[in-house]
Parts: C-alpha cells; structure tokens; sequence
C-alpha cells in the first residue's frame, strides 16, 4: 500500500526533522505524480502519502506547483547527471543515453507530458520555464568545456546546442516512438557535424 511505504520510507531516513519532512514531501510528490499525473496530484494526496500534514506543506511550499518544481528538479539532478567524459561526443552520448533511460521511466514520461501541456495552466507554465531554464544551467557545462578544449569555436550557443541534443529524444517520446541507442548515437553525430560548420 502507498502510505505503508512512504511510513516505511520516513522512518528509515536520517537527518533532522525538517530534512525528514522535506524528504517524504518530495518523494510523495513523485509517487503521487507516477500514480495519478499531474491533473491528480493534489497536496493533499501528497500529504496523505506523506505523512505530513497539508497545512505544512501548503505553508512551507506556497502552492502545488512549487512542491512539484522542487521534486522534480531534485528527481532530474538525480536522474540526469551532466557527464564529463573529457570529449564534447562522450559528454553528450552520456548525457542523451541517460536522457532516455530518465523518460522510460513512468515519472521521466509524466514530467516531460506535464511540460509538454504547461500551456494550458498559467501556474504551471511559469514552473515550466523555471524548470527549464535551471536543466540549462547545468547542462550547458558540456558545451562550455568543449570550446575550452578547443572542439568548439567560442561562440557556441550551450543552450541551443543542449536544445538540439534533447528535443529530438523529447519528440520520439512524446510520439510513442522508440529511442534506442542506434537514434541516440545518430542524434549526436548529426549534432557534432552541425556544431563543426
């Protein structure tokens, strides 16, 4: 049962109460989201499954979708670690391969649907560019370390070469497509070729 196990997971952490609150907020939020998607989650499902009373979570984190930012950020920092191979086609082989084990994954699919639909709620669309925005910011790095090395020129663009690099794997998913890792590598080499002229 869902709430047996967000107990089981409450009890088992370590730290002081507030990182233990913050933790099972967090985790119930993404539990909720795999269980119900976005048009379900609720905080007081959230609370529910967490343990922790809604009045908390609602004062501690404003609004739903803050709660929902702050998951699924820590959920993609986790899930989608920038690579440093020491090579631009290392570096983005890594990080697509591990784009698209993040969106077959039942929460890497949601969170890709919500930002996809964000359109249609002005609150979340505010969430969306800010959790857009914050994945660029880290992952720009790769980019920036290859023109260091001089496998770029200096004026690259990080956020549109990370831009090509994922919205070819964002569309197969959202299409139903297969991404396996012959498209993967094809991806990459036609974005080398691309960022070469």
């Amino acid at each position: 049962m869902m709430t047996e196990e967000c107990d089981d997971q409450v009890r088992r952490r370590t730290g002081g109460r507030s990182a233990k609150v913050r933790e099972a907020v967090l985790q119930a939020t993404l539990q909720a989201l795999d269980e119900h998607g976005y048009s379900g989650l609720t905080i007081s499902e959230i609370a529910r499954c967490s343990g922790v009373h809604a009045t908390s979570i609602q004062r501690r984190w404003g609004s739903l979708e803050n709660v929902l930012l702050e998951a699924v950020l820590g959920y993609s920092q986790q899930k989608l670690p920038v690579p440093n191979t020491g090579s631009l086609r290392g570096d983005l082989l890594a990080f697509a391969r591990s784009l698209s084990r993040y969106l077959a994954t039942p929460t890497g699919e949601t969170v890709l649907r919500i930002l996809a639909a964000a359109e249609a709620d002005p609150a979340l669309a505010v969430k969306r560019t800010q959790i857009i925005k914050a994945r660029y910011d880290v992952t720009r790095v790769m980019v920036e370390r290859a023109a260091d090395r001089g496998e770029l020129s200096a004026g690259t663009d990080p956020r549109l070469a990370v831009e090509l690099l994922v919205a070819p794997l964002n569309l197969r998913k959202l299409m139903g497509e297969p991404i396996d890792d012959k498209f993967v590598k094809q991806v990459v080499e036609t974005l080398l070729r691309g960022l070469a002229k």
